[in-house]
């Protein structure tokens, strides 16, 4: 209104070039005020000058609230490690006019030294305008005694191993600072199967003067291949406090050569196991306290082995002989870690079935391995104590007494080679010496009624016979009502068919995956074969299938399974040897020559 009447006072006073410079004056600062409130977007640093692995902070402002899905901070990938982000936003009202504004501070750490820029950054439609961020080198941190902050070291327990003996991996990490978002690596090699030993242990040591907190952390490493093999170095990347900001420190130890020695020419064993001692231990326990033919004993044997994975303990073979029957369960693996290394424990439990009376003697158990301590071939033994099996009860029955000295039947017979035929049961008449004393006995047909007893012993039989027929129709018609009910369950080839047509196509894929080091398809392709090879009833799991194949085969599966559920990558194993194993199985024909063998196993052997 003031604006209006000012401007009809110029127009009365006939002044048009006040009017003009009033209208321009107008215009100018509705477009200076526009421009003071335009969206726009700005970067700024908390420093510009940055020593090197020094944290620097970029704060991002946008000045409208349509930002989208934010900043775009692929640009600063390039030359920098984004660390963090954090966003924050604020909202103002004015006569009716609202104000967004959007913050963001990123967390950089520069990868070179030298002048960096930070290229522009888009939020939105709109960019900030390039920064330029200066890095400077700086010496290694030392504290007042010339020690670094952090350091680590690594070292082995034995820097000469045999192939597959256990050697413990030490890293010790000294802080004299506190450590934040630490980041360790982990050692791993294509050639050594590698895991946890024992949790981290922490303790204090004074080295030139500084105190350092000392976190050792161990593991267990098997070598599966001979040669030279390098542990690459151990490092860890973590910030710590300074006294120019945070700053971000990398460390790394030295790495460590292995020299492995390969299986040595006068190792005679059929398996090879490296251990520093292996011990034996065998216990047969009776079910009853008087064991007969027939009855089950349970043989218990247990195997320690220092040093070595229970996997790595050879399997034993276990045949029946005509005095008794063996049926062995599946092992049992268990291992025990220390300070020290690991002890793997495999116990074994077998059912014996006596078939003959007399002393039961159970075979010894031999278990050949190489002492790593005396570089030397062991063998460790054990003995089972025998038990006497009593024979089957026989049903006494005593004969006719005959004239004379004669020995009666019920007489004991007098030992038997076992290429003697068994004496038939049945009782052969024997001629009289002396006919002319001969009595004849004539029996006596009795005339007389039945009596009560005869009666009884007739309406128990036929009692027992109404009740055998109820029993056998009750069961009857269970088995219908089962055959029923089973019907409608879905059988093992419903609820998980097979993918192929034969047993042969099954062993095709099956030698196939393993000629392709395919481990990760080994398990499915196993099952498929023996499925087909021995049903459904007999394989549900790859134990079923060591059980029913051959040593080598069982060991390779087992060495499979480690490669398996280890750090080692799945893509170096090697399949052949199983192949070569499988094939031997199937045919039974053994491969032309050990050594051939070996060297499928150990290339570098």
């Amino acid at each position: 209104m003031v604006m209006k009447q000012y401007l009809l006072s110029l127009i009365s006073q006939n002044k048009p070039h006040r009017l003009f410079f009033s209208l321009m004056t107008t215009l100018l600062f509705i477009i200076l005020s526009s421009s003071l409130h335009a969206a726009s977007v700005t970067a700024s640093l908390n420093k510009n000058v940055s020593n090197e692995n020094e944290v620097v902070q970029l704060t991002l402002r946008a000045d409208f609230s349509d930002t989208g899905n934010g900043p775009d901070l692929t640009p600063l990938e390039r030359d920098f490690d984004i660390l963090g982000k954090s966003q924050n936003s604020q909202f103002s009202f004015n006569l009716g006019t609202s104000t967004a504004l959007n913050f963001w501070v990123v967390t950089l750490m520069p990868k070179s030294v030298g002048t960096v820029e930070i290229p522009p950054i888009k939020i939105g439609d709109l960019e900030s305008q390039p920064i330029r961020l200066t890095v400077k080198s700086s010496p290694q941190l030392l504290d007042n005694n010339g020690n670094p902050p952090v350091m680590i070291k690594t070292e082995v327990s034995e820097v000469e191993p045999y192939l597959q003996q256990e050697v413990i991996l030490s890293v010790k990490l000294y802080t004299s600072v506190a450590l934040q978002n630490a980041n360790r690596s982990v050692p791993s090699h294509p050639d050594l199967v590698v895991e946890r030993l024992i949790d981290d242990q922490m303790n204090y040591q004074t080295v030139n003067g500084t105190q350092y907190q000392v976190i050792t952390r161990e593991y267990l490493a098997f070598p599966q291949r001979s040669g030279l093999l390098t542990i690459p170095p151990q490092s860890i990347q973590a910030m710590i406090n300074t006294s120019t900001g945070r700053r971000m420190i990398k460390v790394q130890s030295e790495p460590l050569n292995l020299q492995v020695i390969p299986i040595p020419a006068s190792f005679t064993g059929d398996a090879w196991l490296p251990s520093e001692k292996v011990t034996v231990s065998t216990s047969l326990e009776k079910t009853n306290d008087a064991p007969r033919v027939g009855d089950t004993l349970i043989w218990t044997i247990d195997i320690k082995a220092d040093g070595a994975l229970p996997e790595q303990i050879p399997t034993l073979e276990f045949n029946s002989t005509r005095d008794y029957k063996l049926y062995p369960k599946p092992p049992q693996f268990n291992n025990q870690k220390n300070s020290t290394g690991v002890t793997g424990n495999q116990t074994i439990v077998v059912e014996v079935v006596p078939t003959e009376e007399g002393s039961l003697s159970l075979p010894d158990i031999n278990i050949t391995y190489w002492n790593t301590d005396e570089r030397a071939i062991s063998t460790a033994s054990a003995s089972t104590d025998s038990i006497e099996i009593a024979p089957l009860p026989n049903s006494t029955g005593q004969s006719d007494e005959t004239a004379g000295n004669n020995p009666t039947i019920s007489d004991p017979l007098p030992a038997q080679s076992r290429s003697i035929a068994p004496i038939s049961l049945a009782k052969k008449a024997v001629k009289p010496a002396n006919t002319d004393n001969q009595i004849e006995v004539v029996p006596e047909t009795s005339n007389e009624s039945k009596s009560l007893r005869d009666y009884l012993i007739s309406g128990l039989l036929i009692l027992a016979v109404l009740m055998l027929g109820a029993w056998i129709a009750s069961w009857l018609k269970r088995r219908k009502l089962k055959t029923n009910t089973d019907s409608d369950v879905p059988t093992l080839q419903e609820f998980a068919p097979l993918s192929t047509l034969s047993e042969q196509s099954a062993y095709k894929a099956l030698i196939e995956c393993c000629q392709q080091n395919n481990l990760p398809s080994l398990r499915p392709s196993l099952l498929e074969w023996a499925r087909h090879r021995w049903g459904d009833d007999e394989i549900r799991s790859v134990d079923d299938i060591k059980r029913l194949t051959s040593v080598q085969v069982t060991q390779l599966l087992m060495e499979a399974e480690i490669m398996l559920y280890s750090n080692n990558p799945a893509h170096e194993w090697h399949g052949e040897p199983l192949a070569d194993a499988l094939e031997e199985f199937t045919s039974g024909q053994e491969k032309p020559s050990k050594a051939s063998q070996l060297k499928t196993l150990y290339p570098n052997f």
